[in-house]
This record gives structure tokens, sequence and C-alpha cells, in this order.
């Protein structure tokens, strides 16, 4: 169950990371919208801080390069920026858990990531317990829950049992399924883009994509540092554009969470 927190603190771990300006620049026309995931709250109804993603339909996610974590190869918390296509930051997110979780258990560790706007208000909270991502835990795979504003369930992202494809399923507030997300057969991306489709339920039609961008081979070898693009119909609720946020987290840290998974 969610925790209890007050809407609009601003967190110390954010004091560092304030910018100027938040506005955002207008976007392209919206597709056509399907009622399952289709925005059905006015602007003035949407969860403090999410009037953001409103216009937008592409994120870019970018990792922030620790130094200290690709020379001596500890693992640290990961932070990271959360932009629109040109560049303008929109949030910034902090990964909160302990030294023992990082280092020991980190692909499939617990962590919690505050996601902050740009005046350094917590907009979103991402909560992963420590779980398994292996097939042969079925009963144990994958969940992440997401909150905005924090104390507030916005949604899911539950890892699906397969023998051969990643895949999950979008979850609203109330756990009933909206989207999924099918990945590729291998994830290595070889000197190129790896592409994690979002579908409709039936699995037939795509909307949208998670994709890990690659970034050279010195990045992506020597440091963990990631890039991540996603593509989701400008029209998507806002409550499950702040999800697709967690589901990439979420991906990064399983399958490339370890600098030769990039390659």
């Amino acid at each position: 169950m969610a925790s209890q927190e007050s809407q609009g603190q601003t967190y110390p771990i954010f004091k560092d990371y304030l910018p100027g300006s938040s506005k955002l620049p207008e976007q392209n026309k919206p597709v056509e919208p399907t009622s399952v995931w289709k925005q059905t709250s006015h602007t003035h109804n949407l969860p403090p801080g999410l009037e953001y993603l409103n216009k937008l339909d592409r994120i870019i996610i970018h990792q922030q390069v620790e130094l200290l974590e690709a020379i001596l190869g500890t693992e640290t918390s990961s932070k990271y920026e959360i932009k629109t296509h040109l560049g303008q930051r929109v949030y910034f997110a902090v990964e909160e858990n302990d030294c023992f979780d990082r280092n020991l258990c980190s692909p499939i560790r617990s962590f919690t990531i505050r996601i902050a706007d740009n005046t350094g208000r917590e907009v979103i909270t991402v909560n992963r317990p420590l779980r398994c991502n292996s097939c042969w835990f079925p009963c144990f795979l994958q969940e992440l829950e997401v909150q905005s504003p924090p104390g507030t369930i916005a949604g899911y992202v539950v890892q699906n049992w397969d023998p051969f494809l990643p895949k999950f399923t979008i979850q609203n507030e109330s756990k009933e399924d909206v989207l999924k997300i099918i990945g590729p057969y291998a994830t290595c991306g070889c000197f190129e883009d790896v592409d994690f489709e979002v579908k409709a339920l039936n699995e037939m039609s795509t909307i949208g994509k998670i994709s890990k961008y690659w970034s050279g081979f010195v990045n992506n070898v020597f440091t963990n540092t990631a890039n991540f693009g996603i593509q989701v119909p400008v029209d998507l609720d806002v409550r499950i554009k702040a999800v697709m946020i967690g589901a990439c987290f979420l991906i990064d840290l399983m399958f490339f969470e370890n600098s030769l998974d990039g390659l």
C-alpha cells in the first residue's frame, strides 16, 4: 500500500538540480484515441505536476554519468533527467536505496525513485520491491508501483511470464490491464537501438515504444549510463504516461544495468 506523504513536498535530494523555465512547446497533432488508455480528465483535474506530460508524445530519459562508478566500478544511486524531445528538462529523478541492494542485488534490487519537477516538488514516486525476474519463478516476477501525487496510486507495471520474450502489462490504479509492453528476444542491441513495443491488450496493434538508444562503444562498455526514449499517443492518460516512465526505469535495471548488456 502506498504510504501517505504530504503533497507538494520538496526533498533535499533535489535541491542541486533545479533549473529555470519548465514551459513546454506545443507538440504534434494527437492520434486517434482508444477508450482504454485515452485521457479522460480535464487539465485542471490532473494530478499536480503531471500537466507537463499532457501535451507530450515523446519523452527522453537520460541517465546521469557517475564518475565514481565509471572509475571504480562501484554501483551508485542512479540519477536521471527526463526531457522533451527538444531537450527541455521536465523532471529530475533520484534513486533511493542502500549500498547493499545496489552492489549485491544490482539488477533485481528494490528501490524508490523520486521524481521532482523543475521547482523541486516531488510529483511521481516509483516503488520496486525485491523480486525475481527469472522465468523459473513465475509466481514472483517483477512488479512496480507508480504513485502520483506521492501517496496516490497511478498504476502498476507487472512482468508477465514468457519463456522467450520480455513481456509486461501496464495497469491503472485499480489494477485493470491497460497496455502491453513486449521486448525483443535479444536485448543486447549490438551497435543499434533496442525497442520494447507498446501494444494494445490484444498484442496486435502497436501504439508506441520504449527505446534504449545506442550511445557509443565507450559509453556502453565503460559506464552504465543510458539514454531511453518513450513514444506514446499524445492523448494517452497522463497517469499512464507516468507509469510508462516507471516501466522505463524497470526495463533499464532488468536488461541494461550491466555495462556489457548495452552492446
